[in-house]
């Protein structure tokens, strides 16, 4: 077996990629985008934490209107009363976050340094667990960074919930480019493995 169809699995690339062995350059287009606007959000990450209050806000404020809709629609059900009143909280948590996307940042970011805080101290002690085993000190590293990463977030808090979730954002669309810039470039590697005659 070669080392492409290793890569792609049994298949081989064609199972594995289908089209994208032919339009990969659509996907790695999309990844330049997606990391060029994420490094323009890292200079704008207040402006980018608000326009994600407000977005989860109209989320909310959909989900809120649907889950009334389908409540009054199903009507004689036991928890008709508890559904309608689900999407009314939905409805007045949406227009909360839109009337003061701000002070909604600002909680969820107190909200996420503590729970990075948790989720480090049980990955550390997952960690230790591991002891014994070659590689437990990776996810060690992860927590430390992780505690690391919360204590930062709460010690800067009020401040850091202006630009913490903006921040967040534009790294998650920095890291997507670039997983789709690698998916693009192997999908072209294989379809010029594909017409190599050395492929074997």
């Amino acid at each position: 077996m070669s080392y492409m169809e290793r890569l792609t699995g049994a298949g081989g690339p064609d199972v594995f990629f289908g089209e994208l062995r032919q339009n990969w350059g659509w996907l790695l287009a999309l990844g330049i985008v997606l990391i060029i606007l994420g490094t323009i959000g890292l200079g704008m990450t207040f402006f980018l934490t608000v326009a994600s209050m407000v977005y989860f806000g109209v989320l909310l404020l959909i989900g809120g209107s649907f889950q009334i809709f389908h409540a009054v629609k199903a009507t004689g059900w036991k928890s008709i009363i508890l559904s309608v009143l689900i999407g009314i909280l939905y409805l007045l948590a949406g227009i909360t976050i839109i009337n003061n996307p701000v002070a909604a940042s600002t909680l969820l970011t107190l909200v996420l340094g503590g729970a990075l805080i948790g989720i480090g101290i049980a990955r550390m002690v997952m960690a230790l667990q591991l002891r014994g085993l070659k590689s437990w000190v990776w996810p060690l590293a992860s927590a430390m960074l992780e505690i690391l990463l919360g204590v930062m977030i709460v010690a800067k808090w009020p401040v850091s919930g202006l630009w913490v979730i903006g921040l967040f954002v534009a790294i998650e669309l920095i890291m997507n480019g670039w997983s789709c810039i690698a998916i693009a470039l192997t999908a072209k590697e294989s379809e010029a493995w594909e017409g190599s005659p050395n492929k074997a």
